[in-house]
């Protein structure tokens, strides 16, 4: 996990597949998150008001209590093109929607004078891949234009954004859905 000056993580549980989530934050707010991982990032956030609204918000997103996690995002981590990607995504493709790599290069505007095909859209997933703050910038909402796509952490991320989606109504429940309905 990314380290910088005022960064302090906490952990907080997760019904996820992956196990709890990773989180730092800083005073500009949330500026990495995880999936699973071992925890022990150094130094930890001793900040109450600010463990309590991370805690609170990122459970209630998961149990199907609200639609939107409302955490500020401190975007030091990312720059250029790669936030530009990024604040498309959060702002134009709500909950229980989806878009393909290709469709967020186009609505990005920052591929438009590639001419190769499919190198937007695989550039697009390489920056979804690089995501860092992953939920809170719902790269799970990034799909294939055949399916559902990757997602980091091999099948156990696969299971994750197959969770999300679910969450969002995106997918049907399977038989082993183990989350709010």
């Amino acid at each position: 996990m990314p380290q910088y000056r005022g960064m302090s993580w906490l952990t907080v549980p997760t019904p996820l597949p992956s196990g709890p989530m990773h989180i730092a934050v800083t005073p500009l707010g949330v500026a990495a998150a995880g999936y699973g991982g071992t925890g022990g990032e150094v130094p930890p956030c001793t900040d109450e008001p600010k463990i309590t609204a991370v805690t609170e918000r990122i459970g209630a997103y998961l149990a199907g209590r609200t639609r939107e996690l409302g955490l500020p995002i401190d975007w030091t981590l990312s720059s250029g093109p790669h936030r530009v990607v990024l604040q498309t995504l959060l702002r134009e493709v709500p909950y229980g929607r989806t878009v393909t790599y290709g469709e967020l290069a186009a609505r990005s505007g920052v591929f438009e004078d590639v001419t190769e095909p499919g190198l937007a859209a695989r550039t697009v997933g390489q920056m979804m891949a690089a995501n860092p703050v992953p939920l809170l910038v719902p790269c799970h909402r990034v799909v294939a234009a055949d399916g559902i796509g990757g997602f980091g952490g091999g099948r156990v991320g696969i299971d994750v954004k197959r969770w999300l989606l679910t969450l969002e109504g995106v997918l049907e429940p399977t038989l082993d859905w183990n989350g709010p309905l």
